[in-house]
């Protein structure tokens, strides 16, 4: 005789519910799906490398400290990149407000170094426009840009709204497309 039926795990409210209940794989699941996008958006938002790992290692641990507070009205990884965003900027006070320019990062591991010259200019000049911009636009470029969230998650995780979010992140283009120019 077959045993109860195994809880739906493949979304993240699921997956959420599975925790609360006392399953660690569901946390070791939600880790997995979204550690790497949250990585992607502290560093886009100026975090260094070599604090990246710590920020998403405590980012995850005060959410599943506080899973409880997440009601589901936005999603999981909005809510997530909150936290994090929320962190990063805790940390950026901390160091006295001074946030590294995207402009002085290191360019990657691994980077060609016979890469198209033009390319390299442009990217270049993306960052510089990117550090530019006011930290909510920079904020909703990457979001959406980078991450591909919608404009109701990007207002979750901002605090402000889905129309608000809109025309922060056309103002962004407008502005970015001026300095790459």
């Amino acid at each position: 005789m077959p045993g109860p039926p195994k809880p739906d795990t493949t979304t993240d409210p699921a997956l959420v519910a599975a925790y609360r209940s006392g399953d660690e794989r569901a946390a070791a699941e939600l880790v997995r799906r979204h550690a790497g996008p949250l990585g992607r958006f502290l560093y886009s938002l100026g975090a260094e490398r070599e604090d990246l790992d710590d920020l998403i290692q405590e980012t995850l641990f005060r959410a599943f400290r506080r899973v409880e507070s997440w009601r589901g009205g936005a999603s999981f990884r909005s809510w997530l990149l909150a936290i994090g965003s929320n962190l990063l900027r805790d940390q950026v006070r901390k160091r006295r407000g001074k946030l590294v320019s995207l402009e002085d990062r290191e360019i990657a591991d691994g980077a060609d170094p016979h890469a198209d010259l033009a390319a390299v200019e442009t990217g270049d000049r993306v960052r510089e426009g990117l550090a530019r911009l006011p930290r909510l636009q920079r904020e909703v470029f990457i979001l959406r840009a980078q991450e591909g969230s919608d404009y109701g998650e990007i207002a979750a995780v901002l605090g402000t709204t889905p129309g608000a979010a809109r025309v922060h992140y056309h103002h962004a283009v407008k502005r970015l497309k001026e300095l790459v120019r």
